[in-house]
């Protein structure tokens, strides 16, 4: 079983690639991008727009992020230790800072930086 949170924006209002890469600078970490839409891809290929699924490589292992008009969805495994914990709680915080979405979290929607303070993200 896996872990999802989604990030919710405006209609239309989901971030490009290269958008939640700049956010993800903010914070120092890289990810390279492993497959586009169940295609192998490069590590720094950029996904083209209307992409629906992207599975990354972060530090930690890999997250799945899952693309909708309105919504970002990012999947780790349920038995993701805290090292791809914290990836996937900053790839979520990237993809709302990048396109002023909010996070889904049990308490209901909080913005990008409430988010990133409540998971001990400091953006510069």
């Amino acid at each position: 079983m896996g872990m999802q949170r989604s990030v919710r924006f405006a209609p239309g209002g989901v971030p490009g690639w290269d958008a939640v890469c700049g956010q993800l600078a903010r914070v120092g970490v890289v990810v390279s991008v492993k497959m586009i839409d169940g295609l192998p891809a490069f590590p720094d290929e950029v996904p083209e727009p209307g992409w629906k699924e992207l599975r990354v490589g972060t530090p930690g292992g890999m997250v799945t992020l899952r693309s909708a008009p309105d919504a970002v969805t990012c999947v780790v495994w349920g038995n993701a230790d805290d090292r791809l914990r914290a990836d996937w709680d900053t790839l979520c915080w990237a993809c709302a800072a990048a396109g002023g979405g909010q996070v889904e979290t049990p308490d209901g929607l909080t913005s990008a930086d409430a988010f990133a303070r409540s998971v001990g993200l400091k953006p510069a």
